[in-house]
């Protein structure tokens, strides 16, 4: 009967601190989100709903970083603040071991590691294909909120400014000055001003529309002559109406991101990913033949003659170039040359492509191994917190917090160092996801020996025993 109190005792301590150190640290990680997306919310009319929404798609792929350091955390909290009070002690006293009293709480953790398993397999691609999504959506249902007013906006090939937004969307725009990218390198300067505009949207396109009217259109001229350069020439025109075309995709100012991928690896779950992969791998290997064959007949092996030279004689000499005379040695010789030059550009070319392949299907086999390495971080993260909080006879938000933030900046460099080098292939993904596990398993391992055998964190007699010996010898008289 006691020991069913003390279980339940422990499972509602831990419980506690965890709900409320989740809780914190996940408040933390999405003030971190907000402040990486502020560029896309703020200033951009949009509302609270949006935001939220923004918000909740964002959410699930924060739970990889904080789940763990949650359950290292609440685990060095509550061991420590179960030492520190001497509850152990006493625990001991009455014959039961750690090993026994954290028995219950090794199986909660365990289903907490399952529990983490479904959500990066199920919960973690599908917020992800959302939130991508919802970005592109969120262009195309509010198009005004790629301009704030009386500011310069970079959108694309054009940096649009406007003194007033106006109408449900702000898709009515007051004093228009817009700046055109130039794609030459003489300076030369394109800028259009327009009393009203309005910017036209549809949800089926990624066109948005920016429809001018009543305005002026300056662009300035660079004569061949540069003498006359020196009068800065320029042409004017004006319009009543003018229409630009500007692509969807800039309107986040998201370089890299493609808004019409739905199938990265980040969206997938474990059986799309290990079909994914599968398939990667065949069109690698067609790839890697192609380019044999490609190499192969380019080398003249395959039953080819060289043009318009005539067959050798049957008596042939040593050095093949003799057999033939010099015009048709020269004629060889320049077959020979740009075959090597175009088989080099091939290779090149082809191993560059080859390269960027590997690459996507090692970064799909980081994804597969990451939704097992996050359960096995759970785990690892209550193996190490949970004895050296019994070591350390400290809890609260001091010393345990010092700690836990300690090894867990080693946990997450490790892990995004080794991801970042397997993903070049220079290592591979299996080892690259698993190095951190791999490393500090160890550690959990010794500090769950010495927490269970009643051994400090630090033996500070076999520490200091050599510096008594050294003092010892050089002050004998003193002994």
């Amino acid at each position: 009967m006691f020991v069913k109190i003390l279980d339940k005792y422990i499972l509602k301590t831990f419980a506690i601190t965890f709900t409320s150190v989740f809780v914190i640290l996940f408040f933390i990680f999405i003030l971190q989100t907000v402040w990486l997306f502020i560029s896309e919310l703020a200033g951009k009319d949009l509302d609270v709903i949006l935001i939220i929404k923004f918000l909740l798609f964002k959410m699930p792929s924060l739970f990889p970083l904080v789940l763990p350091l949650s359950v290292l955390l609440a685990s060095i909290m509550t061991f420590g603040d179960l030492a520190e009070n001497y509850e152990f002690a006493a625990m001991k006293s009455a014959g039961i071991s750690l090993q026994r009293a954290i028995k219950y709480l090794s199986f909660f953790i365990l289903l907490l590691s399952f529990a983490s398993f479904f959500f990066a397999n199920n919960i973690i691609p599908f917020a992800e294909y959302k939130f991508i999504n919802f970005r592109k959506d969120i262009a195309q249902m509010k198009p005004a909120m790629a301009i704030a007013e009386k500011q310069f906006n970079d959108i694309g090939a054009f940096n649009i400014k406007v003194e007033k937004k106006s109408g449900e969307n702000g898709n009515q725009l007051t004093g228009v000055t817009i700046h055109k990218k130039s794609n030459t390198f003489d300076g030369s300067k394109n800028v259009i001003k327009a009393k009203t505009g309005e910017l036209i949207s549809r949800e089926d396109s990624n066109i948005l529309q920016l429809v001018l009217n009543d305005g002026y259109y300056y662009e300035d001229l660079m004569p061949k002559d540069y003498e006359k350069r020196k009068n800065l020439p320029f042409a004017k025109s004006s319009f009543k109406k003018y229409i630009i075309n500007i692509d969807l995709t800039k309107l986040n100012n998201s370089e890299e991101q493609d808004y019409t991928i739905t199938n990265t690896n980040t969206m997938l779950n474990l059986n799309e990913l290990r079909y994914t992969i599968d398939s990667l791998n065949k069109d690698y290997k067609k790839n890697v033949i192609s380019l044999s064959d490609n190499i192969y007949q380019r080398s003249g092996l395959s039953n080819r003659t060289f043009g318009t030279v005539p067959a050798p004689p049957k008596k042939l000499q040593p050095d093949l170039l003799s057999n033939f005379n010099t015009v048709e040695q020269l004629e060889i010789l320049k077959i020979a040359s740009n075959s090597i030059v175009n088989s080099n550009y091939t290779i090149d070319a082809s191993k560059m492509e080859l390269e960027n392949k590997q690459k996507v299907i090692n970064s799909h086999w980081i994804a597969l191994y990451d939704k097992f390495v996050i359960a096995f971080a759970c785990l690892l993260m209550f193996f190490i917190g949970a004895p050296l909080g019994a070591i350390i006879r400290k809890g609260g938000l001091g010393l345990p917090i010092v700690f836990a933030v300690l090894i867990f900046i080693i946990y997450h460099f490790i892990n995004t160092f080794s991801k970042k080098v397997a993903q070049q292939d220079e290592l591979s993904p299996f080892l690259g996801c698993w190095m951190s596990s791999l490393i500090l398993s160890p550690l959990a391992i010794l500090l769950t020996y010495r927490a269970t055998n009643d051994i400090g964190l630090i033996n500070m007699d076999v520490v200091l025993l050599p510096f008594q010996k050294l003092y010892k010898k050089l002050f004998p008289t003193q002994n």
